[in-house]
């Protein structure tokens, strides 16, 4: 009777360290289902040399266990709202994946919902508004999706995310021509087929040039001679790299309120902004930022630690 308690005993203890190892597991687990921050990814066919990322789907019957085996679709996903598995649904652009589902019912897949915030929304607190709904919204269409999937005895061993892209990126010289009034925009999906793990979104940064902080005057927003050469020179760079924006970060020193220090460095950013405005930068690639006396690179208790606060910090995005 002792034996067969301590070999309980036993079992439950290892039970118990295999449930908190699965929960150590998982909460270091990379595949989570939003992807934080603004994703970069193009939409372009692959060339010769395989250099663009996604193929468009329609041009294919099937899908390939091979390179490349990224696809793009852009369908509206809000008809998941539509599903029900015991009536025939007109799946238009995504009928090959369901065809590929049907088929495979075993292969591994790895689905995407993304979504973005229009650039023409250039206030802050509306833009992350609509950041909230749209994550919001994908995850209930998500959550249809797969009861659907469950419902009609798909087995693939699916991996699902959802992420916000930067729309202007996405589109590069052809958002202008594919203007779009909605605040939220329903990009589409990205499958990857196969079990490797692949992550959809490459490094942003990756070839991608610093530029040094454009330092101000204390008390003043008034952009210096001293800096006209840096500013023509990030201009140039963004007219030679249209799918890139740019990220205007304004600072201060703490010499004043909190309120006096958030308006002054906002006014820092948006003359910065202003100047790229007049070297032909369009609005929609420039956000910025206003971040008063936080984040500190000087010791503000000395005049040269608050002259460097006094700046401008840029991020190409």
């Amino acid at each position: 009777m002792k034996k067969t308690i301590a070999i309980v005993f036993l079992m439950l203890l290892v039970a118990s360290g295999a449930t908190a190892q699965n929960k150590a597991k998982g909460k270091n687990s990379k595949n989570k289902v939003f992807v934080e921050g603004r994703q970069k990814i193009r939409e372009l066919e692959c060339n010769d040399k395989g250099d663009s990322t996604f193929y468009t789907i329609n041009k294919f019957t099937q899908f390939s266990t091979k390179s490349p085996n990224f696809y793009y679709i852009p369908y509206d996903y809000a008809q998941f709202n539509r599903l029900n598995a015991k009536k025939d649904y007109d799946w238009g652009e995504m009928k090959p994946v369901i065809n590929f589902l049907e088929k495979m019912s075993r292969a591994s897949l790895q689905m995407c919902i993304i979504y973005a915030v229009n650039p023409d929304v250039l206030d802050l607190g509306r833009r992350q508004e609509l950041e909230k709904q749209g994550r919001t919204e994908a995850q209930a269409y998500l959550e249809k999706f797969k009861t659907w999937m469950t419902a009609k005895g798909f087995r693939n061993k699916t991996n699902f995310q959802i992420a916000e892209i930067d729309f202007r990126y996405f589109k590069g010289a052809n958002y202008y021509s594919t203007f779009t009034s909605d605040e939220l925009i329903r990009v589409g999906l990205l499958f990857y087929f196969g079990s490797k793990k692949r992550s959809f979104f490459p490094d942003p940064n990756e070839g991608t040039r610093t530029f040094a902080d454009i330092k101000f005057l204390p008390n003043d927003a008034t952009i210096l001679d001293s800096w006209t050469t840096e500013i023509d020179d990030l201009a140039a760079y963004l007219q030679d790299n249209e799918r890139k924006g740019v990220l205007l970060l304004g600072y201060a020193d703490n010499q004043g309120t909190p309120e006096y220090c958030i308006g002054l460095s906002r006014q820092r950013a948006t003359e910065i902004k202003k100047a790229l405005q007049t070297r032909g930068i369009k609005a929609t690639r420039i956000e910025i930022e206003a971040k008063g006396d936080s984040d500190p690179i000087g010791d503000n208790n000395t005049y040269e630690g608050r002259v460097a606060n006094n700046r401008v910090s840029i991020k190409i995005q």
